[in-house]
């Protein structure tokens, strides 16, 4: 059983995750962070050493939301490409599974810390190693099992697949037009299985 600092302390991070994933690191301020928890500065501070502190345990809160996920969508039983099209299905929903976060955590936070948070634009290129490792590990497993080849490394394939949903996700973004993400993704099941041999 938890006791009533880590139940206040998980409540901050929960609620102002979204916050910081919207408005950025240096366009969050402590008062949109007491308005969002209704608690006073103090009270923030009395749980993290400071903003910094706050942001990179929002962060990590969205970052384990979406690699849990990912998890799940690669964790399904079936052969190496049931696994990678279940996780295509999820990037076509992409968008509606961050709305809660405040859009996409990697994108955001890893443009948004490029020039003023080293912590945590750090975090973000870790998160976009880690995501492309687990799609490596299941393409992997298809060269193994003898499902498929790839014309290239597993890791330099997902990595290049990874590009592109990310390069999906900024322009759904930026335009507001979920078509881009969607298309886009939807296109992937037709490049991964031309390119499967």
């Amino acid at each position: 059983m938890s006791t009533k600092a880590e139940r206040t302390t998980a409540y901050i991070i929960e609620t102002v995750a979204p916050v910081f994933n919207k408005h950025g690191y240096v366009g969050t301020s402590m008062s949109d962070l007491t308005d969002a928890t209704n608690l006073t500065k103090g009270a923030l501070y009395g749980n993290f050493e400071n903003k910094e502190a706050l942001a990179l345990a929002a962060f990590e809160y969205n970052r384990n939301l979406l690699l849990t996920a990912i998890d799940e969508h690669l964790a399904i039983e079936g052969k190496a490409l049931d696994k990678i099209e279940n996780l295509i299905e999820f990037y076509k929903k992409y968008d509606i599974f961050t709305m809660n976060m405040g859009g996409c955590p990697v994108l955001n936070v890893g443009i948004d810390a490029q020039h003023n948070n080293k912590l945590l634009a750090a975090a973000a290129k870790e998160t976009i190693k880690d995501i492309e490792g687990k799609i490596a590990l299941a393409f992997e497993n298809g060269i193994n099992n003898g499902e498929f080849k790839l014309p290239v490394t597993p890791l330099q394939f997902s990595k290049q697949l990874f590009t592109i949903i990310q390069g999906a996700i900024a322009m759904a973004t930026i335009t507001t037009d979920r078509k881009y993400l969607l298309n886009t993704v939807t296109y992937l099941d037709v490049l991964i299985k031309r390119e499967l041999k």
